[in-house]
């Protein structure tokens, strides 16, 4: 077994090495300047990057160079940055701050805002499609499922399914359809991507996505559970603001302790599939409890 690689090592190189490559890569592009800004500002808005590492640990996990997936993971980021865009406007959330600063269409407008957003949704495809690094079956693979996790079967559906449900009481089943849809649709695609890219057995991405899926619930319920017992600072948006809207969520549904039992079932699952794949996966494990320990 290869030597263990420290997680919050490889999150700071390769955090900072995403964040560069896709402000160098947007920067290099013909557009017009207020729109290139607006596209840079929420890349540069910081965040842990949790879904481009998971794709990076994954393809190390394999033993594979993790710059493999460089461009894939960029892309990856850049669709969860314009849905983030668009979730602040004033037609959805309509939250003033994002990662503790002003909200993309504070800043450029509400128009530009939507455009940067679709900037960097259409351009995520092409960097994955211009990937010289990738052979054509890979690329036809990600891209498809990438659109397919993103699009109406995936984060958009379970946008609109979380925008119907405001104002509503939700049961759990449909709390976790939502948020299986709209946050972990893009953490399933971080790890199958990586599995992909290193040309894993089709074994082996079904025990990935059994992962991911416990991941994805696993950290919708750890953001409900900041929501109410974290702070500003920490998620980067005023606490309560799921409350405020009326939203349904794990705690308000299952209690705090039913919330945080469930928490910790998902991440348990989610290291049981791990525990039965033949690659190192001790950094996999270290990103799932790190986002169960997001609030220590």
């Amino acid at each position: 077994m290869n030597p263990h690689v420290d997680l919050k090592e490889f999150q700071q190189q390769h955090g900072e090495l995403i964040t560069n490559h896709m402000v160098e890569t947007i920067d290099s592009l013909a557009m017009p300047p207020t729109l290139k800004g607006a596209m840079i500002y929420s890349l540069q808005a910081g965040g842990k990057r949790i879904r481009p590492i998971l794709l990076l640990a994954t393809i190390k996990a394999f033993n594979k160079d993790p710059l493999l997936g460089l461009n894939t993971a960029s892309a990856l980021e850049m669709i969860h940055t314009y849905s983030l865009i668009h979730d602040d406007l004033p037609a959805m959330d309509d939250d003033d701050l994002r990662r503790g600063k002003p909200t993309n269409h504070k800043i450029f407008g509400e128009a530009m805002a939507i455009l940067a957003g679709d900037g960097l949704l259409t351009f995520s495809f092409q960097l994955i499609a211009e990937d010289n690094d990738l052979t054509s079956d890979m690329k036809i693979r990600l891209i498809g499922l990438l659109a397919k996790c993103a699009g109406p079967q995936g984060m958009v559906g379970g946008q609109v399914a979380d925008i119907e449900g405001e104002n509503k009481q939700l049961s759990v089943t449909e709390l976790e359809g939502i948020h299986e849809h709209k946050t972990g649709k893009l953490l399933i695609f971080s790890v199958l991507a990586g599995g992909i890219v290193s040309e894993a057995s089709e074994e082996e991405l079904e025990l990935l996505e059994k992962f991911a899926y416990h991941i994805g619930l696993a950290f919708q319920i750890q953001d409900d559970i900041l929501d109410i017992e974290g702070s500003e600072e920490m998620i980067g948006k005023p606490v309560g603001s799921d409350e405020s809207k009326l939203k349904s969520t794990y705690p308000s549904l299952l209690t705090m302790a039913g919330a945080k039992e469930k928490l910790h079932y998902h991440l348990n699952e989610a290291l049981a599939s791990l525990k039965q794949m033949p690659i190192d996966t001790r950094l996999l494990t270290e990103i799932a409890q790190l986002i169960v320990a997001r609030n220590h």
